[in-house]
């Protein structure tokens, strides 16, 4: 059975809207696009980097496919990034939406039916883990339904006030591990937490016992 990792730029306060560049999502008003810019240093593309070493499928939102999809193919050979332009032109890319017209991106296919049993049934195929960037919408409803496996947080040290949140109030109660931690130079936190079963509770008497 594969895993889902989920990879995230986040703002203290939780957005994960238009990370990287103005014009990427500007719903709601949001005027903060491109947050992320600013704090763009070797240690995240490291991250990166270290995120697509291993084997995947990419498993995406409508809006970041279309946002991808827009970008990767069209990266010009001599780039510095050709490289990761034909690893994602080259992997699976299953994606949850409502309409599967405009899939053009080689190796892309719709998920049919409801979105949470669609990845189950992903999940439970032999094969590479499942790696999604950004797709706040679909990673909401599955953090609800409990299918997320690892999450890679990178933490950026700014207050955005309002904008898209990448956790609601339906999340699955869930107890998750720390298994790596690390910063950059310019206060980002590079962090990657596994599931780790139910939530436990006590109380600081039964600790005093202990």
């Amino acid at each position: 059975m594969r895993k889902l990792v989920v990879s995230t730029f986040i703002s203290l306060d939780g957005v994960i809207q238009a990370p990287g560049g103005p014009n990427e999502d500007t719903t709601g008003g949001f005027r903060f696009g491109g947050w992320i810019v600013p704090y763009a240093d070797v240690a995240i593309g490291q991250h990166v980097q270290g995120l697509l070493a291993p084997p995947f499928d990419l498993l995406l939102g409508r809006r970041t496919y279309d946002i991808f999809a827009s970008h990767w193919p069209h990266v010009p050979a001599d780039s510095k990034s050709r490289g990761m332009a034909d690893l994602f032109n080259r992997v699976p890319k299953h994606v949850a939406t409502h309409r599967s017209d405009g899939l053009d991106w080689h190796n892309s296919r719709a998920l049919t039916g409801d979105l949470a049993d669609a990845v189950r049934a992903l999940k439970r195929e032999d094969g590479a883990n499942l790696l999604t960037f950004g797709s706040g919408d679909m990673v909401r409803q599955l953090l609800a339904a409990g299918l997320v496996d690892e999450l890679c947080l990178v933490i950026f040290p700014v207050m955005l006030g309002r904008g898209k949140r990448m956790f609601g109030d339906d999340a699955l109660a869930s107890a998750f591990t720390l298994a790596h931690v690390g910063h950059t130079p310019g206060g980002v936190l590079v962090t990657r937490y596994q599931r780790d079963g139910d939530v436990r509770t006590g109380t600081f008497e039964e600790a005093d016992r202990l």
